[in-house]
């Protein structure tokens, strides 16, 4: 029972050891990727896993604040059969 405990702390201890987050750097003896095309200096890894906005748009929907009527949809048909 004892082992059983210990081993189970030991996985738990484990794990909570892989949520340590620290700045991300390649491995010792790589590079980052070369320069973009047309630039001259290499980007950062913080620039490299930074998302551009087509990746992650802002949200723009605007909410209703009164109900309104729907216009008629010509393509609302019922089910056929």
């Amino acid at each position: 029972m004892i082992r059983q405990l210990a081993a189970s702390t030991a996985l738990v201890l484990t794990l909570a050891a892989c949520g340590q987050q620290t700045d991300l750097n390649p491995a010792p003896g790589t590079m980052l990727p070369p320069a973009r095309y047309g630039t001259t200096e290499r980007a950062t890894a913080a620039e490299l896993l930074a998302l551009d906005p087509q990746a992650a748009p802002e949200r723009t929907v605007e909410l209703r604040r009164e109900s309104e009527e729907r216009e008629d949809d010509p393509f609302d048909l019922p089910p056929e059969g």
